[in-house]
């Protein structure tokens, strides 16, 4: 069964409506997993890190056709509970505020993604991100977790798939080209619905209090601390 958006992510999306348009990317990756040029439809080429973790993904536009909600949230909302979530996990922002998130560390394939969730957890529980950065940020996302801050870190992994869609909140991991390798570190969230990225990347996670902090995080806002439980 696909799963469809519970209360919580229900009430984001009654609250702001987005749009965006799917654009078709055909990247050429350098050695070091980097993006070096990248075209999207209409012919229009960007050259430099456009992906996540230089990787080839659909770029939002604004085609009206193409509706998706947008991140917001009342200021101090308290955590709500996901279904499925097996744990969770508080990222505190060094300029202050806190991001809750809920795990799927289950072992439904359907569902779940244990393997990105312990080792999400144990990097976490280790300080590994204690002070790292936030280095892509974007209207619809932002991406965070590289040792080296900017895009071309981390180990690797094998990548975990399952029927959660992207939508927004959900909190997955960046890859390089090939999709059965996932980075072992570098993680994103989106601020809007993002169904191009559904059963290619993977979805270990959703956001369940902070989406109001998530919308204003910058480039270089750095990460205090995360915990997980």
């Amino acid at each position: 069964m696909v799963w469809r958006a519970n209360r919580v992510t229900d009430r984001y999306h009654k609250l702001m409506a987005g749009t965006f348009e799917e654009a078709n990317m055909n990247s050429t990756v350098s050695g070091t997993g980097r993006i070096r040029r990248a075209t999207l439809r209409g012919g229009m080429t960007f050259v430099g890190g456009l992906a996540l973790a230089g990787c080839e993904i659909g770029m939002p536009g604004s085609d009206p056709k193409q509706g998706g909600s947008s991140a917001t949230a009342a200021p101090g909302a308290a955590p709500q509970a996901i279904a499925g979530a097996s744990k969770t996990a508080t990222i505190e922002l060094e300029k202050g505020g806190i991001i809750t998130i809920g795990l799927f560390g289950g072992n439904d394939p359907k569902t779940d993604a244990p393997n990105t969730v312990k080792n999400f957890e144990a990097k976490a529980n280790q300080g590994f991100y204690n002070g790292l950065k936030f280095h892509r940020v974007e209207d619809w996302v932002v991406q965070g977790g590289d040792p080296k801050g900017d895009g071309t870190g981390g180990g690797q992994m094998n990548s975990e798939y399952n029927e959660r869609e992207f939508r927004v909140g959900a909190v997955g991991i960046a890859r390089g080209g090939d999709p059965r390798i996932n980075n072992d570190s570098q993680f994103f969230i989106v601020k809007r619905d993002s169904p191009h990225l559904n059963k290619t990347y993977t979805n270990f996670g959703q956001v369940t209090s902070g989406l109001e902090l998530i919308v204003k995080i910058a480039i270089g806002d750095k990460i205090k601390k995360i915990s997980v439980k």
